[in-house]
Protein backbone atom coordinates (compact mmCIF):
# COMPACT_ATOMS: atom_id res chain seq x y z
CA UNK A 1 0.00 0.00 0.00
CA UNK A 2 1.16 3.42 -1.30
CA UNK A 3 1.42 5.97 1.78
CA UNK A 4 1.69 9.65 1.71
CA UNK A 5 2.38 12.14 4.36
CA UNK A 6 0.91 15.28 3.44
CA UNK A 7 3.50 17.39 5.47
CA UNK A 8 6.75 19.30 5.30
CA UNK A 9 7.46 18.71 9.51
CA UNK A 10 10.31 16.64 10.17
CA UNK A 11 9.09 16.00 13.49
CA UNK A 12 5.51 14.03 11.68
CA UNK A 13 8.01 12.03 9.98
CA UNK A 14 10.34 10.99 12.48
CA UNK A 15 6.83 9.80 14.31
CA UNK A 16 6.03 8.13 11.61
CA UNK A 17 9.27 6.34 10.90
CA UNK A 18 9.18 5.57 14.54
CA UNK A 19 6.40 3.09 14.63
CA UNK A 20 7.69 1.26 11.05
CA UNK A 21 5.43 2.14 8.71
CA UNK A 22 6.86 3.16 5.21
CA UNK A 23 5.61 6.17 3.31
CA UNK A 24 6.56 9.03 0.75
CA UNK A 25 6.05 12.74 1.84
CA UNK A 26 4.94 15.24 -0.43
CA UNK A 27 4.10 18.99 0.54
CA UNK A 28 0.40 20.27 0.15
CA UNK A 29 0.06 23.36 -1.05
CA UNK A 30 -2.60 24.24 1.60
CA UNK A 31 -1.70 26.97 3.95
CA UNK A 32 -2.79 28.52 7.24
CA UNK A 33 -4.39 31.43 6.01
CA UNK A 34 -6.59 29.09 3.56
CA UNK A 35 -9.04 28.96 7.05
CA UNK A 36 -10.70 31.45 8.31
CA UNK A 37 -12.62 29.47 10.82
CA UNK A 38 -11.72 31.23 14.12
CA UNK A 39 -12.67 28.16 16.52
CA UNK A 40 -8.74 26.94 16.85
CA UNK A 41 -10.06 22.77 17.19
CA UNK A 42 -12.13 23.04 14.29
CA UNK A 43 -9.57 24.89 12.16
CA UNK A 44 -7.02 22.17 13.06
CA UNK A 45 -9.19 19.43 11.77
CA UNK A 46 -10.19 21.47 8.47
CA UNK A 47 -6.46 22.44 7.53
CA UNK A 48 -5.61 18.37 8.42
CA UNK A 49 -8.08 17.56 5.90
CA UNK A 50 -7.45 20.40 3.15
CA UNK A 51 -4.07 19.05 3.21
CA UNK A 52 -4.87 14.93 2.53
CA UNK A 53 -7.77 15.78 0.41
CA UNK A 54 -5.02 18.05 -1.53
CA UNK A 55 -2.47 15.28 -1.84
CA UNK A 56 -4.78 13.00 -2.63
CA UNK A 57 -6.78 13.99 -5.51
CA UNK A 58 -3.31 13.59 -7.52
CA UNK A 59 -2.27 10.71 -5.99
CA UNK A 60 -5.64 8.16 -5.34
CA UNK A 61 -4.08 5.45 -5.25
CA UNK A 62 -2.68 6.23 -2.03
CA UNK A 63 -3.54 6.49 1.80
CA UNK A 64 -2.68 10.56 2.59
CA UNK A 65 -1.91 11.39 5.87
CA UNK A 66 -2.41 15.12 6.83
CA UNK A 67 -2.13 17.24 9.70
CA UNK A 68 -2.03 20.47 11.46
CA UNK A 69 -1.53 21.94 14.84
CA UNK A 70 -3.38 24.55 16.33
CA UNK A 71 -2.13 26.25 19.79
CA UNK A 72 -4.59 27.77 21.52
CA UNK A 73 -3.35 29.95 24.43
CA UNK A 74 -5.04 31.04 27.73
CA UNK A 75 -8.02 33.22 27.54
CA UNK A 76 -8.38 31.17 24.18
CA UNK A 77 -6.82 33.31 22.38
CA UNK A 78 -5.40 31.55 18.67
CA UNK A 79 -2.03 31.08 18.76
CA UNK A 80 -0.08 30.56 15.52
CA UNK A 81 3.62 30.64 14.17
CA UNK A 82 4.96 33.40 15.77
CA UNK A 83 5.88 36.69 12.88
CA UNK A 84 9.27 38.08 14.42
CA UNK A 85 10.95 37.63 17.84
CA UNK A 86 8.58 39.91 19.73
CA UNK A 87 5.88 38.45 18.74
CA UNK A 88 7.48 35.09 20.22
CA UNK A 89 8.48 36.56 23.75
CA UNK A 90 4.47 37.50 23.61
CA UNK A 91 3.58 34.21 23.30
CA UNK A 92 5.78 32.82 26.20
CA UNK A 93 4.84 35.49 28.44
CA UNK A 94 1.12 34.92 27.79
CA UNK A 95 2.10 30.68 28.33
CA UNK A 96 4.00 31.29 31.52
CA UNK A 97 2.51 29.33 34.22
CA UNK A 98 -0.39 29.14 32.85
CA UNK A 99 -2.39 26.37 30.14
CA UNK A 100 -2.10 26.27 26.77
CA UNK A 101 -4.58 23.41 24.37
CA UNK A 102 -2.87 21.78 21.46
CA UNK A 103 -5.14 20.73 18.59
CA UNK A 104 -3.58 18.55 16.42
CA UNK A 105 -6.12 17.51 13.85
CA UNK A 106 -5.47 14.83 11.69
CA UNK A 107 -6.94 12.79 8.37
CA UNK A 108 -6.71 10.12 6.37
CA UNK A 109 -7.75 10.15 2.51
CA UNK A 110 -8.04 6.48 1.06
CA UNK A 111 -10.19 5.45 -1.74
CA UNK A 112 -12.23 8.83 -1.91
CA UNK A 113 -13.38 8.83 1.71
CA UNK A 114 -11.78 11.31 4.70
CA UNK A 115 -11.47 10.02 7.88
CA UNK A 116 -10.71 13.23 10.57
CA UNK A 117 -10.67 13.40 14.25
CA UNK A 118 -8.81 16.29 16.66
CA UNK A 119 -6.56 15.26 19.32
CA UNK A 120 -6.16 17.96 22.21
CA UNK A 121 -3.81 18.12 24.85
CA UNK A 122 -3.50 20.37 27.90
CA UNK A 123 0.20 22.07 28.03
CA UNK A 124 1.23 23.56 31.22
CA UNK A 125 4.17 25.53 31.33
CA UNK A 126 6.25 26.40 34.09
CA UNK A 127 6.80 30.17 35.19
CA UNK A 128 9.35 31.70 32.73
CA UNK A 129 11.73 33.75 33.56
CA UNK A 130 12.69 36.97 31.86
CA UNK A 131 16.29 35.06 30.73
CA UNK A 132 14.69 31.88 30.07
CA UNK A 133 12.10 33.61 27.43
CA UNK A 134 15.61 35.42 26.05
CA UNK A 135 17.52 31.93 25.62
CA UNK A 136 14.79 30.28 24.09
CA UNK A 137 14.42 33.27 21.31
CA UNK A 138 18.31 32.84 20.52
CA UNK A 139 18.21 29.37 19.95
CA UNK A 140 15.85 29.55 17.52
CA UNK A 141 13.80 26.61 18.18
CA UNK A 142 10.35 29.23 18.16
CA UNK A 143 10.55 29.42 14.75
CA UNK A 144 7.56 27.83 12.92
CA UNK A 145 6.13 26.39 15.67
CA UNK A 146 2.90 27.07 16.85
CA UNK A 147 2.54 29.54 19.73
CA UNK A 148 6.40 29.82 20.49
CA UNK A 149 6.45 26.26 21.44
CA UNK A 150 8.79 23.43 20.19
CA UNK A 151 8.30 20.27 22.72
CA UNK A 152 11.23 18.46 21.48
CA UNK A 153 14.58 18.83 22.73
CA UNK A 154 15.50 21.70 25.07
CA UNK A 155 11.36 22.97 24.48
CA UNK A 156 10.61 19.96 26.87
CA UNK A 157 12.18 22.64 29.89
CA UNK A 158 9.74 24.77 29.26
CA UNK A 159 6.56 22.72 30.28
CA UNK A 160 5.92 21.52 33.79
CA UNK A 161 3.45 18.66 32.49
CA UNK A 162 1.14 17.63 29.66
CA UNK A 163 -2.29 16.60 29.94
CA UNK A 164 -2.77 14.28 26.79
CA UNK A 165 -0.83 12.96 24.03
CA UNK A 166 2.50 13.88 23.74
CA UNK A 167 2.54 12.85 19.93
CA UNK A 168 -0.29 15.24 19.59
CA UNK A 169 2.07 17.85 20.66
CA UNK A 170 4.90 17.27 18.19
CA UNK A 171 2.04 16.83 15.82
CA UNK A 172 0.99 13.57 14.46
CA UNK A 173 -1.23 12.22 17.15
CA UNK A 174 -0.20 8.27 16.95
CA UNK A 175 -3.43 6.97 19.10
CA UNK A 176 -5.56 8.98 16.86
CA UNK A 177 -4.11 7.85 13.62
CA UNK A 178 -4.64 3.92 14.50
CA UNK A 179 -8.46 5.44 15.44
CA UNK A 180 -8.86 6.63 11.58
CA UNK A 181 -6.86 3.60 10.20
CA UNK A 182 -9.68 1.40 11.39
CA UNK A 183 -12.05 3.45 10.67
CA UNK A 184 -10.75 3.49 6.84
CA UNK A 185 -10.55 -0.02 6.91
CA UNK A 186 -6.57 -0.38 7.13
CA UNK A 187 -4.92 -2.78 9.55
CA UNK A 188 -2.22 -1.50 10.72
CA UNK A 189 -0.06 -5.18 10.40
CA UNK A 190 -0.73 -5.04 6.57
CA UNK A 191 1.24 -1.13 6.81
CA UNK A 192 4.61 -2.43 8.18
Amino acid sequence: MRIILASASPYRKKLLESIGIHFETIVSTVQEHDVLCPEPAKRAELLAQMKAEDIAKHHPDALVIGSDTVLEGPNRSLLEKPIHEEDARRMLRLQSGNASLVHSGLSIAYKGKTHTGIDTTTVIFTHLTTEEIDAWIASGNWQNCSGALQIEGLGQFLIERLEGDYTGVIGLPLFLLGKLFEEAGVKWRELV
